[in-house]
């Protein structure tokens, strides 16, 4: 048993990363006489995103999937790029059956405990205290998901853009999907000169995911996705009937703003508040899943745990490629067009993985060499 306001970590947030870390912590025996707490002012009963990621073997989250392609293709309003992606397969989860599959196992471990409530405080003074709305709770270590209060988009001293979008899944009454293939990125409908793309998720031959994305430093009214989603399933993929079944959107910091800056011994920032979200690309499923496995490791060996989260050299590159995007937004389009055009997708997905070597680095960069990266480069030292 333990006190009910005492826990040996407290979990804030039960999104993607407090979820991932709670189920590594839950299926690790050293961890099981630790008491932890996960707060969150919300239940997670509805789906609200999803997710997508490669990977060349099933892996823990198999059972989830709830669909994988082993094709893809990328669209410009040059070229057609078609991707054959073994040995790996692109896959999505859906938000809901993670959280619902997270909670089920969660909620049979008897040192586990979810509180429904709102964090306003955190105090590092002589115990650490977190303060909710209804309680008051101390900890030995807490792992915080909020992004920090001084993050800005408009920081001085970070380049940031904001990838944001929203997603339409429809149902049509005749087969009208190439159900083998995702389209990654289609540059062929744009809202003006920035860079905007359309993304399908093909989930059966009558149903799918379309997307509108933004890579953007500004947001734009909810109408204004809606209208490109409408043209694109009218002019690209040729449907006229359809019904849509269900909605997504978000907003997510594409930036090199410091998070990392806000751990400290007992406090470590996990997710997006912790910078845990790939800058130049928005993808996180798998990056989350990697930093979780290094906290469990450092958590295990009595290290900091935040130490050694992240690659200095990917964050290099990332530093230059949102320097770009920020600078000449309408340079999109011909960035993601030589990425994938110039390389092997396998190639792209280890370099975007953080697990590509030094030579396919230089081969990637190569293939973006322009004056513009020339002049990202030299400011960004």
């Amino acid at each position: 048993m333990t006190d009910s306001s005492h826990f040996d970590y407290i979990i804030i947030g039960n999104g993607l990363a407090g979820l991932q870390l709670a189920l590594k912590l839950a299926s690790d025996s050293f961890f099981n006489t630790k008491q932890i707490a996960l707060i969150d002012p919300s239940e997670k009963k509805e789906n609200d995103k999803t997710w997508s990621f490669w990977e060349k073997q099933p892996s823990q989250w198999h059972f989830l999937t709830h669909k994988s392609w082993d094709n893809a293709c990328v669209h410009s309003s040059k070229a057609k790029i078609e991707l054959e992606l073994h040995p790996y397969s692109y896959k999505t989860i859906r938000a809901i059956d993670f959280y619902l599959a997270a909670k089920q196992q969660l909620k049979a471990k008897t040192n586990f405990h979810f509180i429904t409530d709102t964090v306003t405080s955190i105090s590092e003074s002589k115990k650490l205290t977190v303060s909710t709305i209804n309680n008051e709770y101390t900890a030995l270590h807490i792992f915080d998901s909020r992004i920090p209060d001084t993050f800005s988009l408009n920081s001085k001293n970070s380049i940031s853009i904001i990838q944001h979008f929203k997603g339409w899944i429809i149902k049509t009454k005749t087969e009208a999907f190439d159900e083998k293939k995702v389209i990654m990125m289609d540059y062929r409908l744009k809202d003006g000169e920035q860079t905007t793309f359309t993304y399908v998720l093909p989930f059966s031959k009558t149903e799918a995911l379309i997307e509108f994305t933004y890579f953007t430093e500004h947001l734009v009214d909810e109408m204004v996705y809606d209208k490109f989603i409408k043209q694109y399933i009218k002019t690209y993929l040729k449907i006229e009937d359809y019904t849509i079944i269900e909605t997504e959107h978000g907003q997510i910091p594409m930036t090199t703003f410091p998070f990392e800056k806000y751990n400290t011994d007992h406090i470590t920032k996990i997710g997006t508040g912790g910078g845990w979200v790939k800058g130049s690309t928005g993808y996180s499923f798998k990056h989350t899943e990697k930093k979780v496995t290094k906290i469990i490791t450092n958590l295990k060996a009595n290290r900091k745990p935040s130490k050694n989260l992240f690659k200095r050299r990917y964050k290099f590159y990332d530093k230059i490629f949102l320097k770009v995007l920020k600078d000449e937004n309408h340079k999109g389009e011909w960035i993601f067009q030589q990425f994938y055009g110039r390389n092997s997708i396998q190639t792209m997905f280890r370099f975007l993985d953080e697990e590509s070597t030094f030579f396919e680095d230089i081969k990637i960069m190569l293939s973006l060499f322009s004056w513009s990266f020339i002049k990202a480069f030299f400011k960004t030292l």
